[in-house]
């Protein structure tokens, strides 16, 4: 019997993702059920903030109170899924489970492919004229006004004084500090 796998959202107590996810293998598995559901996935992206010179990363749902599963919902699969502790429901109308379109499933593998690509985004963003203090490189230890971001480089162009003349350096995120 061939298995017809879907792509399914989930609803999920906010901030247990994860734990559902767990409980969701644990089930599928005690129940002999594993095989129908090949892929449960949580987008996550990684968020950095500096505090004090030092570079904090935290992992953040990308899609809070969402997950996502790759499943053949015969049987026995989506009531036991929906029995799990922390299981909202499935999104659609009740009791009827409804599979993403291809399109929206592409989109979503694609943006999760592009987050983990992406090394990560800044939680409070630089802003231009906004004064930064250098971290690191050379010109440690030196303040200077932002005058240009370049987002989509993660770098920035920030104007220095060195020896009493206005130097433009081009720098990462990481070796500038707000001050």
């Amino acid at each position: 019997m061939a298995l017809d796998y879907k792509w399914y959202v989930i609803r999920a107590i906010s901030g247990k993702e994860h734990k559902v996810k767990t409980y969701i293998e644990a089930e599928l598995s005690r129940e002999g059920l594993s095989e129908h559901v090949p892929q449960i996935l949580i987008p996550m992206e990684k968020v950095y903030t500096v505090k004090n010179g030092k570079k904090t990363v935290k992992e953040k749902n990308y899609f809070p109170g969402y997950i996502y599963l790759q499943a053949d919902l015969q049987g026995e699969v989506a009531p036991t899924i929906r029995a799990i502790n922390g299981v909202v429901g499935f999104l659609g109308p009740k009791d009827k489970p409804v599979a993403l379109r291809q399109s929206e499933v592409n989109r979503i593998l694609g943006k999760v492919d592009e987050i983990s690509d992406q090394s990560e985004t800044m939680l409070e963003p630089f802003m231009v004229g906004e004064l930064v203090k250098v971290t690191d490189g050379p010109f440690n230890g030196f303040s200077g006004n932002i005058e240009e971001v370049m987002e989509d480089k993660k770098k920035l162009k920030v104007m220095v004084k060195i020896f009493g003349r206005k130097t433009p350096l081009e720098l990462t995120f990481m070796q500038v500090e707000k001050e």
